[in-house]
């Protein structure tokens, strides 16, 4: 019995530390996504111009980025340039503006340029929740049968872009084409 006592605190310590070795090279920023390879669930929300969007947008048979933003986001104002260099590079992007009023992202545009070729206005953020989103900025990939195949949370870098993004975007063209 009393050996057992003993050996006790060894074995928690041994799972515990297998658990932390194990934990050590995982990027804690990669947050898994039930949504990968899934469709783009449904919505119905306004467009800032003119109109409405829904998932048959993301069907279309192109890829398309969505660029998950808002005016208060600080980071989204630091990436706001990567995402433009992306849609001058002829990558389609799309706005999801979360929570955040329509004039408040039309200053936000108006200011910093509008790289997207539409901007879907989410203003309760509900419809991102649907979407997996968590808050942003965040940025997905989706194929052109509109099925989410990439998901990046937080601010886009260049080397994200270089490493991640572009590549995923040449192999599902590739297949588009």
């Amino acid at each position: 019995m009393r050996r057992a006592l003993v050996l006790l605190p060894l074995l928690a310590f041994g799972v515990l530390l297998a658990i932390f070795i194990r934990q050590i090279d995982e990027d804690p920023s990669v947050l898994p996504s039930a949504l990968i390879n899934q469709p783009v669930p449904d919505f119905a929300l306004p467009l800032l111009d003119v109109g409405e969007a829904s998932e048959a947008d993301f069907q279309t048979g192109a890829v398309q980025l969505i660029n998950v933003f808002a005016s208060w986001c600080q980071p989204c104002w630091e990436e706001h340039s990567l995402v433009t260099a992306l849609a001058k590079d002829g990558v389609s992007i799309i706005g999801w503006a979360y929570k955040d009023p329509a004039a408040n992202i039309a200053r936000f545009l108006s200011r910093l340029g509008n790289p997207y070729s539409k901007v879907i206005l989410d203003e309760t953020g509900r419809s991102a929740i649907d979407l997996g989103v968590y808050g942003a900025p965040e940025t997905y990939i989706v194929d052109g049968s509109g099925v989410i195949r990439y998901r990046h949370v937080g601010v886009l870098t260049p080397q994200i872009i270089t490493a991640q993004i572009k590549p995923i975007l040449a192999e599902l063209e590739g297949e588009v084409q």
